[in-house]
């Protein structure tokens, strides 16, 4: 479902989840409340994650929908509402007591990280799968 949004989404996505799992592995044995830790990174992957899944989206109907001459304004429009979400959630985060909002905010970062990263492992997988093939 994701491939039918961008080719690129489900990598994106499972960078995410990667890194959220790598974040939760290192940082648990660092923190005196891993549970509230636990809680705030989830809660950053998933805001990460939606980010991700909103972003192809927007891009998709803005492109086929409004065409090009309205497109950047409604890209620009959707950015600002991703983002006040994000706002919000950590506020309802901070109010309510439901998690870390440092490692909330390392989740959400999650979705930067993996835009990053994700070039370097299409090359690695592909070095990889060429290097199986010669065998």
């Amino acid at each position: 479902m994701l491939r039918r949004l961008n080719d690129a989404l489900p990598g994106l996505v499972l960078g995410i989840l990667v890194y959220g799992v790598l974040l939760e592995l290192a940082g648990i044995w660092f923190v005196a409340d891993k549970l509230r830790y636990s809680t705030g990174l989830a809660i950053g992957i998933a805001l990460a994650c939606g980010m991700a899944v909103n972003m192809a989206v927007v891009l998709q109907d803005a492109v086929d929908i409004y065409g090009e001459s309205r497109a950047q304004a409604k890209i620009i429009g959707k950015s600002i509402l991703r983002y006040l979400v994000v706002v919000i959630v950590f506020f309802v985060m901070m109010k309510w007591n439901l998690g870390n909002l440092i490692s909330a905010f390392l989740g959400v970062l999650g979705l930067k990280v993996s835009a990053y990263v994700q070039p370097f492992a299409h090359k690695l997988i592909f070095h990889w799968k060429q290097r199986r093939a010669k065998k």
